[in-house]
């Protein structure tokens, strides 16, 4: 992931060309971090589980949940324990990810009768969040955990969402906002010119992106989450290990020994009175319901004023 982040709108909606490519090399970074995603995933369990509460307050019944952008599976156990009767869909982009949410029957709800015990109702498949291999209409619920992010056009997701989701079906995302990685981007600034940010996308636009894509009552609002490092080495390792940078502008070349010396010494000031390096994330949660299709009105008739005079005088 670059180390810098920022929302630009030209970023967000990129050329179709230019879409594949970026959505590749998401796909080969995230392959080549799922070995070390897992002990730098702090913030992607938290925001889960905060995400997951969420559900506590919604009355929703489901048979079919859709896990976007599963990762490895973190939160496949709590979804099934809280649809009892429900199919698992974990999907992701990259099959190291999808490798390590492991095999077989969930564990931790053995204490269900066996009628109603998950064994067969947890399927990996790996696809891109904008072409889903799933049927219309075929899903009733999405909970997405920090996919939207990465995705290099997520206003050509929320259309397919609405496409696999039945009439009245939920859904639930969060995503990194613009105030994400603040401070990285801040000694960024000096220590490394040339580095292009990652573009996060503000809440209100992905609330219009639902809208545009169909669904309704959409909510989005945000917080922060704040980590704290030892030392710059470890906040840059984190941050590497846990997300990538779909940008195909990004800089070719790895940063000099003298930019490396000056970016963990900008780091360095940024202390706090604990001595320990703080980093933000912004958290964007959202909500909304797939709308009934709207029903097409006939065509418009237009009728010339001298028409009406002259049907008004024959009556």
């Amino acid at each position: 992931m670059n180390p810098e982040s920022g929302s630009d709108p030209s970023d967000c909606a990129p050329k179709p060309a230019r879409i594949g490519a970026r959505i590749a090399t998401v796909q080969r970074q995230f392959d080549a971090r799922a070995a070390r995603f897992a002990p730098a995933s702090a913030v992607v369990r938290e925001a889960g589980q905060r995400l997951f509460d969420r559900l506590r307050y919604i009355r929703h019944d489901a048979h079919v949940v859709l896990d976007l952008g599963c990762g490895q599976g973190t939160q496949r156990d709590a979804l099934l324990k809280r649809f009892a009767r429900a199919t698992w869909i974990g999907l992701d982009l990259s099959t190291s990810m999808l490798a390590k949410a492991g095999e077989g029957a969930p564990r931790g709800l053995n204490w269900l009768p066996d009628t109603l015990r998950p064994r067969g109702r947890a399927l990996r498949v790996c696809a891109d969040a904008e072409r889903l291999p799933l049927a219309a209409g075929s899903v009733d619920c999405v909970f997405s955990n920090l996919m939207l992010n990465w995705h290099p056009a997520p206003h050509r997701v929320f259309p397919e969402l609405g496409r696999v989701l039945r009439e009245g079906g939920l859904l639930l995302f969060t995503s990194l906002g613009p105030d994400t990685l603040r401070e990285l981007r801040e000694a960024c600034l000096g220590a490394l010119p040339h580095a292009q940010p990652m573009p996060f996308v503000d809440m209100h636009d992905l609330g219009d992106m639902m809208v545009t894509a169909g669904f309704s009552s959409p909510v989005t609002d945000a917080e922060t989450l704040r980590l704290t490092f030892a030392s710059p080495r470890q906040l840059i390792a984190e941050v590497r290990a846990l997300g990538a940078n779909p940008r195909d502008d990004r800089h070719p070349f790895l940063a000099s020994g003298r930019q490396a010396r000056d970016l963990f010494a900008r780091l360095e000031k940024q202390r706090g009175s604990d001595g320990r390096i703080g980093l933000t994330f912004e958290i964007t949660y959202g909500l909304g319901w797939k709308a009934p299709e709207r029903i097409q009105l006939a065509p418009t008739t237009t009728v010339s004023v001298d028409s009406l005079r002259r049907q008004l005088r024959r009556t």
